[in-house]
């Protein structure tokens, strides 16, 4: 139905109903893209790209998901619903819709703890991120792993450890061409852990192996309360693989993002080893909940960033410029995504708790059943793969 002029109903002053004239939209546009950095490469990503309508559509419903749910996640943290470590990713979104649009779902991810954006884009429904946020049995991990520990198929989940993902996301590399497939794995780290030794022996080994990995640093300029010109002598990061090709690219536009990932994955594909982009973007809310995110950048940077490169109003202002949505359109949009949304939150707030029995379950993923030692050692839970 996409590109068929279709009509709006509108619901103005109570029962005042209006109708909207219909319109035809085009059915694609070209754009114009940030030309990225480069190291050690002779070209990069195209500097215009073509957005259809109903990828547009999809990216802008993406996003909105994505902006939404880490919103309801901080009011049901504030509300104590959500307990322990949650780091949101608001401001991020072009990073995980872009990467995820420009690779297959048979291609591999890896990232660190402020993973609920990947876990969506990865295939998981906002009901089964926001329930195992609360703890509860419909969770994605059954309610055992929480904010950080999510999971999806070619998804390697969040990991607590910083850096601990990049020499696993090598791992995942080598297995792609062990396997003699025709994937690459997608590994992510932050600007804070970008100076960890284990990068650096990653990139080592991926180099040397030709791994078809994609090192990505999300650049969101804080790793946690410490700015990237007090944590690291070079903050091009893009460079910092040496001898490993790099991009640096606009985190903050889906397009850009979208571009270079696809650019990055024919390089890889074409089995030229691996290769680094750099994402520059930014996080509304501090590090985690329990940052308020205003004692080391003041109130007017995030406002800036927010009314200048908000990735959610690049895309829209796009669109409609182009033709290619209406503002209306969109708007409704934006309704659907909070009752999804508002119907997940309530999932996620009545769905009952794992039972404490199944405390041991789910150790091995096919061993026959046996029982684990509790606190002490009378008490015995059994496991159960």
């Amino acid at each position: 139905h996409f590109g068929r002029p279709r009509q709006v109903d509108h619901l103005r002053s109570g029962a005042s109903r209006v109708l909207v004239a219909s319109r035809n939209f085009a059915n694609d546009a070209t754009f114009e893209i940030k030309k990225c950095d480069l190291h050690r490469l002779e070209e990069g990503p195209p500097v215009t790209t073509v957005l259809t309508r109903e990828d547009g559509l999809k990216y802008y419903r993406m996003m909105q998901t994505v902006r939404r749910m880490e919103l309801k996640a901080d009011q049901l943290y504030k509300q104590k619903i959500i307990r322990g470590f949650c780091h949101l990713c608001d401001g991020q979104e072009a990073c995980c819709v872009g990467l995820e649009a420009g690779i297959n779902p048979t291609d591999h991810l890896i990232t660190a703890y402020r993973a609920h954006g990947f876990t969506f884009t990865r295939g998981l429904s906002v009901r089964e991120i926001l329930a195992e946020l609360t703890g509860r049995k419909g969770g994605c991990a059954k309610g055992k792993g929480g904010s950080m520990h999510m999971y999806a198929k070619n998804f390697y989940g969040g990991n607590g450890i910083v850096g601990a993902q990049v020499p696993l996301g090598a791992g995942i590399a080598l297995a792609c061409k062990y396997n003699g497939k025709d994937e690459v794995c997608l590994t992510l780290y932050g600007d804070g852990a970008a100076n960890q030794g284990q990068i650096f022996e990653a990139y080592n080994m991926a180099a040397l192996w030709k791994l078809p990995c994609i090192f990505i640093c999300e650049n969101n300029r804080y790793g946690m309360g410490t700015s990237v010109e007090r944590a690291a002598a070079s903050t091009d990061y893009y460079k910092r693989g040496d001898f490993i090709p790099g991009l640096r690219v606009d985190g903050m536009d889906i397009l850009c993002v979208r571009e270079a990932t696809r650019f990055a994955a024919a390089y890889c594909r074409s089995g030229k080893g691996p290769i680094l982009m750099e994402l520059q973007t930014y996080r509304y809310h501090g590090h985690s909940m329990s940052d308020p995110g205003v004692s080391y950048r003041t109130r007017e940077e995030i406002q800036e960033v927010r009314s200048k490169s908000d990735p959610i109003m690049l895309l829209k202002d796009r669109m409609v410029n182009s033709n290619l949505a209406s503002v209306e359109e969109l708007k409704e949009i934006d309704v659907e995504v909070r009752k999804e949304i508002e119907d997940a939150a309530q999932f996620a707030t009545a769905d009952p708790e794992p039972p404490l029995e199944e405390l041991g379950y789910h150790i091995y993923s096919s061993d026959p059943p046996f029982e684990v030692r509790g606190a002490n050692q009378w008490i015995k839970f059994k496991s159960v793969s």
